[in-house]
């Protein structure tokens, strides 16, 4: 991955160790924070502030790129919905939270991941709590579903 497109937001969410897929216009990342097993955030690749401003191309991709994720977390996590959250209200760089829900808890890698805002809305306040070890697991695991 080139270095010149890691935009604030991508470095903020631990580029590049948290990066598990680069397309075109778009890269998946691991929300370090993770609010659910395998909470991602999906961030554009153009210098635009504005989900309007991104160019066509950047559009048509998006509709591979959730197709992919989605596909990839559905294997890896069985989650029971899929949240779009498009933010941005302290990260300006055009992105999404990806947002597995599940109506039980998950385990993975010997840790209990809750969701807390079930059936709601996600609760942000609550995360559950990981370190670089679980975090380099969960992308491993993501990557080896990846199609």
């Amino acid at each position: 991955m080139s270095v010149e497109i890691f935009n604030g937001t991508m470095q903020k969410f631990g580029a590049p160790d948290t990066v598990i897929c680069q397309f075109q216009h778009w890269s998946v990342l691991l929300r370090p924070a993770q609010l659910t097993l395998g909470a991602l955030v999906l961030i554009a690749h153009e210098p635009v502030q504005s989900f309007s401003a991104l160019s066509g191309v950047s559009f048509a991709e998006l509709q591979i790129v959730t197709g992919k994720m989605d596909t990839a977390l559905k294997k890896a996590f069985q989650y029971d919905k899929l949240n779009y959250l498009m933010l941005m209200m302290v990260d300006p760089d055009v992105h999404f939270h990806v947002i597995p829900r599940y109506a039980q808890a998950r385990e993975f890698f010997g840790k209990t991941f809750f969701d807390a805002g079930w059936p709601g809305a996600p609760d942000f306040s609550k995360i559950n709590e990981t370190d670089a070890s679980i975090n380099q697991q969960v992308i491993k695991h993501l990557i080896s579903c990846w199609e």
